[in-house]
């Protein structure tokens, strides 16, 4: 199964950096997986939100494959726990189509994108910056390929 991991703009801070290139090297143990992250936007000044979201909403859709199962990080999304989570992946990976995950900018995704998305998924009711998300993220889903394959990594 190919997962991957969309994201609008890079992390910058090098401790993120490290622990979520961690995890990604950790999950090619368990599926073909690849984060991928889009430019952010220049002169966003002169933009509105509504703008904004259009914009990344454009390049968000230019880079998913016209068959593949996208999956929106987003606070109304649902909420889960890990076990959840993992089950989840599992039934996803049933389909045999590539899963994309995808978190967006900072005001969210545009209507056509939440129109093409085939689910939305909340890590939390908390905000985080999207730089913590993507370490959230990728452990989740390490944690999750280490439930379904019985390790000792979760407890619960």
């Amino acid at each position: 199964m190919k997962i991957v991991f969309l994201t609008v703009g890079t992390t910058t801070n090098k401790q993120l950096l490290s622990l979520i290139y961690d995890y990604c090297s950790r999950l090619g143990h368990y599926a073909t997986f690849s984060m991928h992250c889009l430019p952010e936007l220049k002169n966003t000044k002169k933009m509105t939100e509504e703008q904004q979201k259009q914009a990344e909403g454009k390049m968000i859709l230019s880079s998913i494959g016209e068959h593949a199962d996208m999956v929106l990080l987003d606070e109304h999304g649902e909420q889960m726990r890990s076990t959840d989570f993992a089950r989840y992946i599992q039934k996803r990976m049933l389909s045999g189509r590539e899963l994309v995950f995808v978190s967006g900018g900072p005001y969210g995704f545009s209507s056509e994108v939440y129109q093409r998305a085939n689910g939305k998924i909340s890590l939390s009711l908390m905000t985080f910056s999207h730089q913590m998300v993507r370490l959230f993220f990728v452990e989740q889903l390490y944690r999750a390929f280490t439930i379904l394959n019985h390790e000792p990594y979760h407890h619960e």
